[in-house]
């Protein structure tokens, strides 16, 4: 390398140096340190369709537990998807109630600021089964699914949480599988995540892709597994069991909002050393997916990105106390 070389190399690293630096500043200037944790005054209440004009205030998670089981459901625009899925569930948590009359649940549909008539349709279920069991939680305006989530678990009441997709992709029945999976890794703590998972249906899914999705997909796997999570096959099946200690610790510092939250949430699962287990479940493709093909990757996929650039150089906080 001739000395003009070396003298022309040289500046461009620096220059491209700079250009890091002044990358890094961006994003520390566009961090939150903190999640926010915050609601409007009518995210504070759920409706009593039984009892006109009546407005409850919603319990939180940092209360005692009074309820064996609280089961979120985040649900955007889902009218048409939503029946199928509250009757499943409820079908089988009245059954299990029924042959078990000491077990207890609720149901917390999370409207996230849908523009249909989600809330109405989910409140048709409060009224047929009380608000004891199911209850709405209204947003203002749209959070992404993993704000719907964290608040969604602020106001359970369960000793075990689930969050469960609106669509019924997931058969409901596989709870048992959870639940005993929970029981097994479960700490003297109490502190354990299960994830369902389709991992196991890879290769059929694989032979009805494109390609391109194909290789997005596998692109997305290889950014999680390098970046944040290992260890887990399926990061973002929406069907995961928590105990009530660990929805309080991962949720006061979770900070995605939106699709990549579930890697958030076990990468802070594993940050705190919190056992996770991973079952295999029944899973369908349903019609109306909300993730829009292509685009939706390549966010959740720099999302992964900041989410370990921030964790790893400090921007985010990570309390070992709820907030």
């Amino acid at each position: 390398m001739t000395v003009l070389a070396a003298k022309h190399f040289l500046h461009r690293s620096h220059i491209t140096e700079f250009r890091v630096l002044e990358l890094l500043v961006a994003i520390k200037m566009w961090t939150t340190p903190d999640p926010d944790l915050s609601r409007h005054d009518s995210e504070k209440w759920f409706k009593d369709p039984r009892k006109q004009g009546s407005k409850l205030p919603f319990p939180s998670l940092s209360d005692p537990p009074s309820l064996d089981l609280s089961v979120i459901v985040p649900a955007y625009n889902e009218e048409e998807r939503l029946p199928a899925m509250m009757d499943e569930a409820m079908g089988y948590l009245e059954e299990r109630q029924k042959n078990n009359p000491s077990f207890s649940f609720e149901v917390i549909v999370v409207d996230d600021g849908s523009k249909d008539t989600t809330t109405e349709t989910a409140l048709k279920y409060s009224e047929r089964f009380g608000v004891d069991k199911v209850r709405v939680l209204t947003f203002e305006q749209n959070r992404g699914k993993g704000g719907a989530v964290r608040l969604g678990m602020m106001s359970g009441r369960g000793r075990q949480l689930l969050f469960a997709d609106a669509d019924g992709a997931s058969r409901f029945a596989d709870l048992d599988k959870l639940q005993a999976e929970l029981a097994h890794i479960n700490t003297e703590e109490n502190l354990a995540v299960v994830c369902g998972s389709r991992a196991h249906l890879e290769k059929d899914s694989i032979a009805q892709r494109s390609l391109f999705r194909t290789l997005l997909m596998k692109g997305f796997h290889f950014l999680v597994w390098s970046l944040c999570v290992r260890g887990i096959k399926d990061t973002q099946c929406g069907f995961k069991l928590l105990t009530r200690p660990t929805a309080q610790l991962l949720f006061s510092n979770l900070h995605v909002n939106r699709w990549a939250f579930d890697v958030d949430l076990l990468y802070l699962a594993q940050h705190f050393h919190i056992p996770i287990g991973e079952v295999a479940i029944v899973w369908h493709e349903i019609e109306g997916t909300k993730m829009v093909p292509v685009w939706s990757w390549l966010q959740m996929g720099r999302d992964l990105v900041l989410i370990s650039l921030r964790y790893k150089l400090g921007f985010w906080n990570i309390h070992h106390k709820t907030l």
